[in-house]
């Protein structure tokens, strides 16, 4: 905290003797993202650009399990001395975007998590909206080229990267359930960066299944 008095001001040989109220300033605030490290379990989900803080935070989770050769999964990792600082043993991170030039942005840093993560901490999901979902006719004929593809290559043909894409939006719904089904009576720290308008059905969807399962969301909102 910084106090700031201002007494007087001095202009030229005049005196001002005049006084002006306190001034007090907090801060600086770090980002919400900041605190990902206190859970052992984690939804990342970023809209657009606002995947960067999320990215941020996987890369942050890689350095971590290349200093921790150790069996970070089941939290035992060999070196003790950073396991109490690094809790997290899981991270879902879920990245939405409407252009498919846009999966470009990151493709080091998805390759990266697949060559890295051995264990399977990180699981990573790529949602390409500008083609529909299920059900539609020109997706079911890019899903099963792309189905072909990978499991020939390992390539996905949509982003490039060996992270396999979806197409249209997220079932929001069914990712919280699936979380809670696996992290029962555990804390899952939810952040998201994005438009605002995802904001209120993420937050809803954290009390929901709050209140239903035995596993506590906590979702926070970061401004990117």
């Amino acid at each position: 905290r910084l106090i700031a008095r201002l007494e007087a001001i001095v202009t030229g040989k005049i005196c001002l003797c005049c006084r002006y109220p306190t001034v007090l300033i907090d801060g600086p605030y770090g980002a919400p993202a900041q605190d990902y490290k206190q859970y052992e379990t984690l939804l990342l989900v970023g809209l657009g650009i606002g995947a960067t803080p999320m990215i941020s935070i996987i890369k942050d989770i890689i350095n971590n399990m290349k200093r921790l050769p150790g069996d970070i999964e089941s939290g035992n990792p060999s070196d003790g001395s950073r396991s109490s600082s690094f809790r997290t043993r899981r991270a879902y991170f879920y990245w939405i975007t409407r252009e498919q030039e846009s999966l470009e942005w990151f493709h080091g840093i998805m390759d990266e998590v697949a060559e890295t993560d051995k264990q399977g901490v990180i699981e990573l999901h790529v949602h390409c909206t500008s083609v529909h979902g299920e059900g539609d006719a020109q997706s079911a004929v890019i899903t099963v080229a792309q189905s072909l593809n990978h499991d020939k290559h390992g390539i996905d043909i949509i982003s490039g990267t060996r992270v396999k894409t979806s197409f249209g939006r997220a079932n929001w719904s069914e990712v919280y359930r699936r979380i809670a089904r696996q992290n029962q009576r555990k804390h899952v720290g939810v952040f998201y960066c994005g438009m605002p308008a995802l904001t209120k059905e993420l937050r809803e969807l954290a009390k929901v299944f709050s209140r239903e399962t035995s596993t506590t969301f906590e979702f926070h909102k970061e401004n990117f």
